[in-house]
């Protein structure tokens, strides 16, 4: 007997059958924001209330967006390698 069982969606996306995890592309207009929202974090140091006064938003849409940009990279930005890691991209994209 043949147990249909779904299919993961890295393989859906491996095999081209389907959408697969979502890759951050700041080409996008709400990722661009999203870029942004992380360059400027990563520029003030980690500090919130500095990050959130020099966007203009509240420190919770900050928090928000960090979530965000943390499940779309798959980075962990309490991890310095990680910060490094998105901070050079995010410059060297400015390039």
């Amino acid at each position: 007997m043949v147990v249909d069982r779904p299919v993961p969606a890295a393989d859906r996306a491996a095999a081209g059958r389907g959408p697969g995890p979502r890759r951050s592309r700041p080409g996008r207009p709400g990722q661009q924001e999203l870029a942004r929202t992380a360059e400027v974090y990563l520029d003030c140091a980690g500090q919130a209330a500095r990050a959130s006064a020099e966007l203009g938003i509240h420190r919770q849409t900050l928090y928000y967006r960090l979530s965000r940009i943390e499940k779309l990279t798959g980075l962990d930005l309490d991890d310095g390698e990680d910060r490094l890691l998105l901070h050079m991209a995010l410059k060297a994209h400015r390039l």
